[in-house]
């Protein structure tokens, strides 16, 4: 008798799990097409992080430093931080991953706004724990709606300020609030990839108020105002304990060579971040109103993108007017997967891409045909 032929099974729920896509970064028929599509820094990165990334191919054959100590020691001279304190990983994407891991079991589960990153349900549910959406009150998070979803299961909340894909952002009293409300066992992760991007008044990343409780986490990466999204470095601030922990299960040199000595060099160079984001702030509100203009809603943002709202009918809902921006040599980034799927996610490009931006998508609401793009520099 023959034993019956069996295949090796993923642990329960692993298959019910949508991978996660990225924005486009190629479209049929155009040969350099221009990425609008992945809220990249559109001036590149520092040309001293440039430099160093360079000058560590000399160190290619060693192992980097496992505690990133160089990145570490910059990341805590900067923003008054304690070096034990800090969480570094593959990108902040990586960090979420190892909460997630390191707090969760089956049963468990997480709570986020409806239009939440998918990355933090991703690793929620890697680990066997329910997502719960908490619904989002004109594309913002609503403190009282996560609150109310909370229940004696849940382990982590997760924020992002500002929020990806709506570019919303919770003032620092509502942050304030959330985090009273929330039971002592329950960690609020706040995630501040786009955090520089905000000049608002009213808004803080969570940084000071994390410095005295023990619960709070807060996140930032090098990809988006440091343009260093291709070397994946991201940092945390926990509580101690939560440092700690979470080291337990980091994979060994998770942070390259040359990644870190880039981040340190990224970190130094304020013209840099200046210039960043001074064009952010100059075309915003230019992108903002132009698109208005067109009869196009706009949600209000304080990131490097805008949320832009489409007809549901008439011939110009968002996925013809994505395929028709391709067509014209503009990539931009579809959100149906986050339960937006009559909205469209741009990031603010240079001059020259933003009013080619507004010129394709009036004549996409005007019903004029696509054509081809030539180059768009």
């Amino acid at each position: 008798m023959t034993a019956a032929h069996t295949l090796p099974a993923p642990r329960p729920g692993i298959l019910d799990i949508t991978p996660y896509k990225p924005g486009k970064s190629s479209a049929e028929g155009v040969a350099h097409p221009v990425k609008l599509s992945a809220n990249e820094n559109i001036l590149g990165c520092s040309p001293a992080a440039r430099e160093a990334f360079m000058a560590a191919a000399e160190t290619l054959g060693q192992y980097p430093d496992g505690q990133g100590g160089g990145l570490r020691a910059a990341v805590a001279e900067r923003y008054r931080l304690e070096p034990e304190r800090l969480i570094l990983g593959c990108g902040t994407d990586e960090i979420f991953a190892q909460i997630n891991q390191t707090y969760l079991q089956a049963g468990d589960n997480i709570v986020q706004g409806e239009f939440g990153f998918g990355a933090y349900a991703i690793g929620a549910r890697a680990n066997q724990a329910e997502v719960k959406f908490a619904a989002e009150t004109n594309y913002r998070i609503d403190v009282d709606a996560i609150l109310e979803q909370v229940d004696e299961r849940t382990r982590l909340v997760f924020i992002a300020n500002p929020a990806n894909p709506t570019g919303t952002f919770l003032p620092l009293s509502e942050v304030e609030r959330l985090h009273v409300g929330l039971p002592g066992h329950v960690i609020l992760v706040l995630d501040g990839a786009y955090a520089e991007f905000n000049t608002d008044p009213t808004f803080s990343d969570g940084i000071d108020l994390a410095r005295q409780a023990d619960n709070i986490v807060v996140t930032h990466t090098f990809s988006k105002l440091h343009g260093l999204a291709a070397l994946r470095v991201g940092w945390a601030y926990a509580p101690a304990a939560v440092a700690e922990a979470v080291d337990r299960i980091r994979l060994p040199f998770n942070t390259s060579h040359a990644a870190q000595r880039a981040a340190v060099a990224a970190l130094a160079d304020e013209e840099f971040q200046a210039r960043s984001l001074a064009h952010v702030e100059q075309w915003r509100p230019w992108l903002t109103q132009q698109l208005g203009g067109l009869g196009l809603d706009v949600v209000p943002s304080s990131a490097n993108f805008v949320l832009v709202g489409f007809p549901r009918s008439g011939g110009r809902v968002a996925a013809e007017a994505e395929a028709f921006l391709a067509g014209r040599g503009l990539l931009v980034r579809g959100v149906g997967g986050y339960g937006l799927p009559d909205h469209l996610r741009l990031t603010i490009g240079l001059e020259t891409h933003n009013r080619a931006m507004i010129e394709a998508l009036a004549d996409f609401m005007n019903g004029v045909r696509s054509q081809r793009a030539a180059s768009i520099r």
